[in-house]
């Protein structure tokens, strides 16, 4: 019988390589990029259609989510009970995203039902129409639950900390319940017709796509879908942060508030991005983390806290994020700070910064569990406008960087005093 040794806890293995699956690249006539992943044994295939948002406009702040979020409300041919049940027929799956800098439709299908998905998707990219109907139920349903969002102090103060932090750009302008009103069919269609474009359009194609599946996509999307307009403005407004370093929004009567710290930061192409990456798992990335051990284990004044890095095409942030007792917040906002100081002041212990090494490397080789992963991580790089090398550097970084490299960037990139602080509750 084999005794286990609780006491001991299991050797760490070293990670050497990160293996990343490189996409093979076409471009369609009309000017589409296609980026294929071919590997894996079940006839599966995922097809992503990326497009850039269209140049925010902060009097018509709704126009690039609510037309990436009405793409499957309707064409002139199919309702959207049919585009639904055309879809479901063949078992495979159709989703909508709307992110700060791209919009997409994604198709999840068996490779023998290509022929019969794919043309949903090219009526849908070609021929939307955006029903007087559907938008009214669209925009009363939107109203109705940003109201009730309205109310959350936690998404309150994630709305309060973008909007210091990115100003009047699309990564900082939140639209309020009035902004419904304004939303109208003609201008989402003028918006439609500019940005979903074979021009303005990434395919990414993950899955079994071998031959087969590439002509697919190809006959489908190379004929009949040309440019319906001039090309529409995919630059966005510079960004410039608020003035004001804290900002508070009292909400009587609050039990608990949110509280939000950061600041704009430097984006995935700089090159400290890696370091700061780890500077942060240190200090709030992961469960074993300063933030946690300190304002949940020993203070036990939130369930939950930590900080994040956000890398955009145009802005980037750093973040620290959580809900705490109204009672406690002042003095989880002075614990925040000693951490901080703390990474200033004094070099991270070894053993702490090894765990934190395999934390991250352990994860980014968990994340790269089938082949929709690994053109997950090509996203990333792509675009950001880096190559494969990014990868290598990250985990070079990982393995080698020092706590006292890690002291100098705490030094050079946290500053608590000229954070932006955010309070939605009370203080």
């Amino acid at each position: 019988m084999t005794v286990l040794d609780r006491k001991t806890p299991p050797q760490f293995n070293d990670v050497e390589n990160i293996h990343l699956i490189r996409p093979e690249e076409k471009t369609l006539d009309n000017g589409a990029r296609i980026f294929i992943f071919n590997s894996g044994g079940q006839d599966l295939v995922r097809i992503e259609f990326i497009f850039s948002n269209l140049r925010f406009n902060p009097f018509k702040p709704l126009l690039n989510v609510a037309v990436n979020s009405m793409l499957t409300d309707g064409t002139s041919k199919m309702t959207a009970a049919q585009i639904a049940d055309k879809i479901d027929f063949h078992g495979a799956f159709l989703q909508v995203d709307y992110g700060y800098d791209n919009s997409q439709v994604t198709l999840f299908t068996l490779n023998k039902h290509l022929n019969a998905t794919l043309p949903v998707v090219k009526e849908i990219l070609t021929d939307s129409i955006f029903p007087e109907k559907e938008l009214a139920t669209y925009k009363r349903n939107q109203q109705q639950k940003l109201q009730v969002s309205l109310q959350k102090n936690d998404f309150v103060a994630r709305r309060l900390f973008n909007e210091a932090i990115f100003g009047d750009t699309i990564y900082g302008k939140a639209a309020y319940p009035e902004d419904f009103e304004s939303l109208n069919r003609e201008d989402m269609l003028a918006h439609y017709k500019q940005m979903y474009q074979p021009g303005n359009c990434t395919i990414i194609v993950a899955g079994k796509a071998g031959a087969e599946v590439v002509a697919a996509v190809t006959s489908t999307f190379e004929q009949g879908w040309d440019h319906q307009s001039a090309k529409g403005d995919t630059s966005q407004p510079e960004v410039k942060s608020a003035d004001e370093h804290f900002i508070y929004k009292e909400k009587a009567g609050a039990l608990q508030s949110a509280i939000r710290v950061g600041t704009p930061f430097v984006r995935r192409s700089h090159p400290d991005f890696a370091g700061l990456q780890v500077l942060n798992t240190v200090l709030g990335g992961y469960f074993g983390s300063r933030l946690m051990s300190n304002i949940r284990e020993d203070k036990g004044y939130t369930y939950g806290i930590g900080s994040g890095m956000a890398s955009f095409k145009n802005a980037g942030s750093f973040f620290i994020a959580s809900e705490v007792g109204a009672d406690v917040c002042k003095a989880a906002l002075t614990e925040v700070e000693k951490e901080i100081d703390l990474l200033k002041t004094e070099l991270i212990p070894e053993e702490e910064l090894s765990l934190v090494r395999n934390f991250m490397l352990g994860s980014l080789l968990g994340s790269l569990e089938n082949v929709m992963s690994h053109a997950d991580k090509f996203k990333n790089i792509y675009f950001s406008g880096l190559d494969y090398d990014y990868y290598d550097r990250y985990t070079e970084t990982v393995k080698n960087i020092t706590a006292e490299d890690l002291k100098l960037l705490a030094n050079q990139y946290y500053d608590f005093n000229n954070f932006y602080k955010v309070i939605a509750g009370k203080y």
